[in-house]
């Protein structure tokens, strides 16, 4: 039972992380004027989807993020403690208990997001507005795996994809 909190927590705090992400972004998205793009606006949002399509959310999220989240999860039913259930979204997107190098990986690249949200903000629209698409975009197609993975490493006995959690002998 204290695994499957833990479990639902991380699940749904990670899901929020990237929904609100979503929404957020996808309201600045959907400032943009349609009618006053010009050609140059329009190929550079068709490239810029496309591009985010494929390097954020499939290369990114899909090979990549969403599976680690889900086998995490599927570790953490199993093998809860008052940590991992009160911090289980963290624990998910593996800030601690995980690997010294995905550990350093996550804090950089939470640090790299960071500055680039602080520059963003500071882009005229439509840029702005093209940007922000193009993340709303990488982020849907992550929630979206991350939901299927995570579905199928409870659903599937042989879901193999690693946890990433560091043997503790």
């Amino acid at each position: 039972m204290f695994g499957n909190i833990a479990a639902i927590w991380g699940f749904a705090g990670v899901c929020l992380f990237l929904g609100s992400a979503i929404v957020r972004l996808g309201q600045i998205g959907l400032q943009i004027n349609i009618v006053d793009l010009e050609v140059k606006h329009w190929l550079v949002m068709v490239i810029w989807i496309s591009f985010m399509a494929y390097y954020e959310g499939y290369k990114g999220f899909q090979k990549g993020f969403s599976p680690r989240v889900a086998a995490r999860l599927r570790y953490l039913k199993d093998n809860a403690n008052y940590k991992r259930l009160m911090l289980a979204p963290l624990f998910c997107l593996g800030y601690f208990d995980a690997e010294r190098r995905r550990i350093i990986f996550v804090c950089c690249l939470t640090l790299v997001i960071f500055l680039i949200i602080q520059l963003v903000e500071y882009i005229p629209m439509p840029w702005r507005a093209i940007l922000d698409l193009g993340v709303v975009v990488g982020l849907g197609w992550g929630l979206t795996s991350m939901i299927i993975f995570t579905i199928q490493a409870f659903i599937k006995p042989d879901f193999d994809f690693p946890a990433g959690v560091p043997d503790k002998r």
